[in-house]
């Protein structure tokens, strides 16, 4: 927007959480999202590594050692603390003014600023670009105000020690995944079903995996947390059971950030439930006022989604574009303990749209090269699967991939989806060897083929 706009200012202001953590400039992802759960992710496999495959690569001294939380939360929140400044001197070099200041609307083109001394102060603009995110939905029972959410985990002064994750999110289980492989003590409560909106085997692949260092509740939620004498909580479920915890962590949700900003005064139509700004190419239903991120219903809740619809509609507004922004063709990765990487449709979702008959599946269960001799690896398996449409020269609809460095394989995959591949394409790729990644390339058995889809060979 700077690089078309006359004049450009952006507000930024962290409301703290209501077990009082906040943080600086940078929004979620930087503080307390993708950046330090990808590090804490990064310490429970390294863990893991050293537990499961030191011995079996022959390192027969190497000592598993202990984890000291405080060493990993001051090293994460040094690096979060360097990329807060970072993006202040960003800013100014591309001469953004940044105003620590919380807007509320008061027109169309007037907001009301406030700085966090009660000073209020009235700036107007052409136009407005809401971007504020998400915060953690509240645990909704007596004594939820004892959980502390995604907000809060990263920033802990101790271990949370003993943890029950409320939610089958892929917070709940990224945050899960990596307290359990730093060796903390963890339980997930289940309401339904893990990772809804994802692929359903997969996500039950994931699930599977999970429970060999993981407990798992099903079709519980909390009705109770109560402290007790020895500062723990304790949890009543709702089948009656109980069970103490050092913390309880809940990722049941996320609603937009958009309650104090006055939406109503400005015509901004949104979602009653949980806040979203409805829009049509990023438009909301006031002409000169946009949403892009978490804040927009309809948009994966993926901070690169953000950057380049942002990106996309400053393009539209200053740069002579009329491209809109592709919301479907988007990789994600899931940094559970095995990594799930995605991109296109899930299975589910193409038999839906494209019909069950006129789809097909390339499936297969693989090991990774470097599980394979461990033993404590005897029964991990990757997985990856392609799903195409027949109908349409069997071009691709989904990619699925599960085992190490997911995000990595499935990255160029999201250019290759934008620009039609086909099961073709992918099967005449050279794969490079020996990866895991060259498992998709190696692809050839179908779901409709009955074959068995365990791969085989080197």
């Amino acid at each position: 927007v700077a690089a078309g706009a006359s004049k450009v200012a952006v507000l930024d202001y962290v409301k703290a959480s209501p077990a009082g953590t906040s943080w600086g400039l940078g929004g979620t992802c930087v503080n307390v999202g993708c950046i330090p759960k990808k590090l804490m992710h990064n310490a429970a496999l390294i863990s893991e590594g050293i537990h499961a495959d030191t011995a079996a690569f022959g390192l027969k001294d190497a000592a598993a050692g202990t984890h000291s939380w405080e060493d990993m939360r001051t090293n994460i929140q040094q690096y979060i603390r360097g990329l807060n400044f970072k993006y202040r001197v960003n800013l100014r070099e591309n001469d953004v003014s940044y105003l620590n200041k919380l807007a509320k609307f008061k027109d169309n083109h007037t907001i009301l600023a406030t700085n966090k001394k009660g000073v209020v102060e009235e700036i107007t603009a052409a136009r407005f670009l809401v971007a504020v995110g998400g915060r953690p939905t509240a645990l909704d029972c007596e004594g939820g105000e004892l959980a502390i959410s995604s907000d809060d985990i990263f920033a802990l002064e101790k271990s949370p020690g003993k943890t029950l994750c409320v939610g089958a999110s892929y917070i709940s289980l990224e945050c899960a995944g990596f307290l359990a492989g730093i060796g903390l003590d963890v339980t997930i409560a289940v309401r339904s079903i893990l990772l809804r909106g994802f692929d359903r085997e997969c996500a039950d692949l994931i699930g599977d995996y999970m429970k060999s260092n993981i407990k798992f509740r099903k079709e519980v939620v909390p009705k109770k947390l109560e402290k007790t004498n020895d500062d723990e909580i304790l949890v009543t479920f709702s089948d009656d059971t109980q069970e103490t915890f050092n913390t309880v962590l809940v990722a049941i949700g996320r609603s937009a950030d958009t309650k104090s900003l006055g939406l109503d005064t400005v015509g901004v139509k949104f979602n009653e439930k949980n806040g979203k700004i409805i829009t049509k190419f990023e438009q909301s239903s006031c002409p000169n006022i946009y949403a892009v991120g978490d804040v927009m219903e309809g948009c994966p809740e993926l901070t690169p989604v953000a950057i380049q619809a942002g990106t996309v509609l400053a393009e539209r507004l200053f740069g002579g574009s009329s491209k809109p922004m592709d919301y479907k063709n988007i990789c994600t990765t899931v940094f559970t303990p095995i990594e799930y990487g995605t991109v296109g449709y899930s299975e589910e979702e193409a038999k839906e749209e494209f019909g069950e008959d006129n789809i097909e599946v390339y499936h297969k269960t693989f090991k990774p090269l470097e599980w394979s001799l461990s033993e404590a690896r005897k029964t991990s398996n990757g997985f990856t699967k392609v799903i195409v449409d027949k109908l349409n020269n069997d071009k691709v609809l989904g990619i699925h991939f599960l085992g190490p460095s997911a995000g990595e394989v499935m990255q160029g995959y999201g250019t290759a989806m934008k620009k039609g591949i086909t099961i073709k394409d992918i099967q005449e790729t050279v794969g490079i060897h020996p990866t895991s990644a060259e498992e998709i390339s190696t692809l050839s058995v179908t779901k409709s083929s009955g074959k068995d889809a365990e791969a085989g060979g080197c």
